[in-house]
C-alpha cells in the first residue's frame, strides 16, 4: 500500500513534511484535511493519529505522528541524501539538538504570536489582544536572536553547513508570523540569507507549500494591523 500523508498546508509541520517528501521524490498519496472545519477531529482519523493533529502518515499500516519523527523515519527508510539526517553521530546530534530546542522555542512561541495576532481574530471575529501580542513579540524576538547567535553562528544552516530536516522545521515555522504581517527579515540579513538558502535548495516545493499561507497574508493581514512596528 502506498504511503498516505495527512496534512493541512496552513500547518507549519505539515508543510515541512510535504516539502521533504517532494524534494526527495518520495511517492505518496495526498490526504488533505481542513483544520478549520475540524476534519482532524473525526474518530476515523483518530485511528491514524490518536492526537488528532496533522501531519500524520500511514505507511502500509504503520501509522506515525509528529512531523520531526516522520521526517527522521522517512529519511532512514528511503536512504535520502545523508545531509537531511546524517549517519555521523556528531552531525546527527546537531540536528537533534536544534529540533529538541525548536519545540519549546521556535514552534511554541511563533505559534503563539500567530495565534494572538491573526488566528483567533479570524476564527472568533475579535480584535487582536495588543498586550498579548506584544508579550509574544518580545519572546519571539529572543528566539530569533538565539537562532542567529547560536544556530547560525559561523555556519550556513541551523545544524551545520548543509541543509537538514532541522532547517525545514525552522523555516516553515518562521514563515508563520509573516502570514500575520510580521517582518522577520528586513532587519536581520543573516536570518534572511539563511531563509533564501533554504528556499533555493527546496524550490519549487517550498514556495508551492506556502502558497495558501501567502493568500492568508494577502487577504487577511491587512484586516488586522499590527499595533506598533511589524519588524522583528
Amino acid at each position: 500500500m502506498p504511503l498516505r500523508v495527512y496534512y493541512d498546508l496552513l500547518s507549519q509541520p505539515s508543510r515541512a513534511v510535504i516539502i521533504f517528501l517532494k524534494v526527495n521524490s518520495i511517492p505518496f498519496i495526498e490526504c488533505p484535511l481542513d483544520l478549520s472545519k475540524g476534519e482532524q477531529r473525526t474518530e476515523e482519523y483518530a485511528k491514524c493519529n490518536p492526537f488528532k493533529k496533522v501531519p500524520a502518515i500511514d505507511d502500509d499500516g504503520f501509522k506515525l505522528a509528529e512531523s520531526i519523527t516522520i521526517m527522521k523515519y522517512l529519511a532512514m527508510k528511503h536512504s535520502v541524501s545523508d545531509h537531511w539526517y546524517p549517519v555521523n553521530l556528531q552531525r546527527r546530534a546537531r540536528v537533534d539538538e536544534y529540533v529538541d530546542w525548536h519545540h519549546s522555542n521556535t514552534r511554541a512561541l511563533g505559534r503563539l504570536l500567530f495565534r494572538f495576532q491573526m488566528f483567533l481574530p479570524v476564527m472568533e471575529g475579535i480584535e487582536p489582544d495588543a498586550s498579548k501580542v506584544q508579550q509574544c513579540r518580545l519572546d519571539f524576538v529572543n528566539v530569533l536572536d538565539t537562532i542567529e547567535a547560536v544556530f547560525l553562528k559561523n555556519q550556513n544552516f541551523v545544524a551545520g553547513d548543509e541543509i537538514s530536516i532541522a532547517d525545514l522545521a525552522a523555516a516553515c515555522e518562521l514563515m508563520q508570523p509573516g502570514i500575520a504581517g510580521f517582518d522577520l527579515f528586513s532587519q536581520r540579513p543573516q536570518l534572511g540569507a539563511w531563509m533564501e538558502r533554504v528556499r533555493s535548495q527546496t524550490n519549487p516545493h517550498f514556495d508551492e507549500a506556502h502558497s495558501e499561507a501567502r493568500k492568508w497574508r494577502e487577504e487577511l493581514a491587512p484586516k488586522y494591523p499590527i499595533a506598533g512596528s511589524s519588524k522583528l
